[in-house]
């Protein structure tokens, strides 16, 4: 079951959680961008059932605050309940699975169109480089200009 970690009032799910992950109900609590909301689910999840917390990485970097440290202090406390995994969500960049992986987050949610960047790993930064400036001279003839070569 998916459930928020707050209401749109603002108020805590954690009793719910308690609740349903006591009587043997896999939840996955979502919408987790604090410590102290990290704290407090962690200690709702019951050890024995599996649960998934999910952490918005993404949408903290858009605020313009790294995650990387709140998401590997998460893992870690995380770990007290060894059936609690941490999910690494709204992915923004291909970097971000390399980023999740290295806190430690057992999952990431990816979009294809992240996933579809999968190509350019490895790449010359030079070949990229050549393909970009490529793509641009395509896009202004397509406008009708033109660039000296």
């Amino acid at each position: 079951v998916k459930i928020p970690c707050v209401t749109t009032k603002g108020e805590s799910t954690v009793e719910l959680v308690r609740k349903l992950s006591a009587d043997g109900i896999k939840v996955n609590v979502t919408t987790i961008f604090t410590p102290a909301q990290v704290d407090e689910m962690v200690e709702a999840v019951d050890a024995e059932t599996p649960s998934i917390i999910s952490l918005f990485a993404g949408r903290i970097a858009d605020t313009g605050v790294d995650p990387i440290p709140f998401m590997t202090e998460s893992v870690k406390k995380a770990a007290v309940k060894p059936n609690c995994e941490v999910l690494w969500a709204s992915t923004r960049e291909l970097i971000n699975t390399y980023q999740a992986e290295a806190c430690g987050c057992q999952i990431i949610t990816v979009p294809n169109s992240i996933l579809a960047k999968r190509k350019n790993i490895g790449r010359d930064p030079y070949e990229v480089s050549l393909d970009t400036v490529r793509g641009f001279a395509k896009d202004i003839a397509a406008l009708g200009f033109h660039i000296l070569p």
